[in-house]
């Protein structure tokens, strides 16, 4: 099935692009001929957008918790350079 739109016929067929993203997945469009936006399904939307969770949220629930990290940096300060 096709998934790729240019936004002029995207436009035209909005009804069957919808259609095509509620069955088939993602839908992509472009405009001049590059990448503009990409119609997804809300179910999908809410999955990649789940509000509420925010970074220390994903961190605190890795699988890696409590794993040791090594977290000692190197003291040199670089090297000069002249200008």
């Amino acid at each position: 099935m096709k998934n790729n739109w240019q936004l002029q016929e995207a436009k035209s067929r909005f009804s069957h692009v919808v259609e095509q993203a509620l069955s088939h997945g993602d839908q992509f469009v472009t405009r001049h001929g590059k990448p503009a936006v990409v119609i997804l399904s809300v179910k999908k939307y809410r999955s990649l957008h789940r509000a509420g969770n925010s970074l220390s949220d994903f961190l605190t629930a890795s699988p890696l918790k409590g794993m040791s990290l090594e977290t000692s940096r190197s003291r040199d300060s670089g090297r000069d350079v002249a200008l």
